[in-house]
């Protein structure tokens, strides 16, 4: 390609040259040459003399475009080694970030599981403290305190009316409750006829009974 327009430049330029003489001799030979063809000849001058810069212009962009690529740089033993290092910090970065994440995500779940214990212990208890109501609530009312009597030679008893003798007979165990709750227990020592006395059993509390509290069968929780 380059060979074929060298050849070319080197034509234009001879035909270049031809036409100069030619315009040469018909200036001293020639006088009366006609304006049309003095007009020609000028304009062929011109697109020969366009055509040879045009050559000589692309000869050097084509030998620039045909020249090799540049080599790369090649990278020294301690940039290699400095790179390793970045690359190695940079492993280690995301590492450290991804156990952190974990860590993070573990103790959100222990957070939410320890929460979950305590509402779930927070229903139990209210839970059983509802369903420790309704069974006191809905037990069976056998009887009610007439009189609450404090003796310190025979102890602290009750007299009772009896609402439902077949369920109160000696020995039996009854619970006092007021309300939706339970004051103690007693002990039935005597029955006779509507009445009946009781003994307090221990643990039965700094409450007092009261004429009109209600005695039930302990209920079981």
């Amino acid at each position: 390609m380059d060979t074929t327009k060298l050849l070319l430049g080197t034509t234009i330029a001879l035909l270049l040259a031809a036409v100069v003489m030619s315009w040469n001799g018909m200036q001293q030979g020639v006088r009366n040459t006609p304006a049309d063809e003095y007009e020609r000849l000028r304009k062929q001058i011109d697109e020969l003399r366009a055509d040879q810069n045009r050559a000589a212009l692309e000869k050097p962009l084509q030998q620039t475009a045909a020249a090799p690529p540049a080599a790369a740089p090649v990278a020294t033993r301690d940039e290699l080694e400095a790179t390793k290092q970045r690359l190695k910090e940079s492993e280690e970065m995301r590492a450290a970030l991804a156990e952190d994440k974990a860590k993070a995500e573990r103790n959100a779940k222990v957070s939410d599981s320890e929460n979950m214990e305590l509402v779930r212990g927070k229903l139990e208890e209210k839970n059983s403290l509802a369903r420790e109501t309704r069974l006191i609530s809905q037990a069976l009312l056998v009887g009610k305190v007439k009189d609450y009597v404090e003796d310190a030679q025979t102890g602290s008893f009750v007299t009772l009316d009896v609402v439902m003798p077949d369920q109160i007979q000696q020995n039996t165990i009854l619970a006092i409750r007021r309300n939706t709750g339970i004051l103690g227990q007693l002990k039935i020592t005597s029955v006779e006829g509507g009445e009946a006395v009781a003994s307090l059993l221990p643990g039965f509390g700094t409450v007092a009974p009261v004429p009109g509290d209600e005695l039930i069968l302990p209920p079981r929780f």
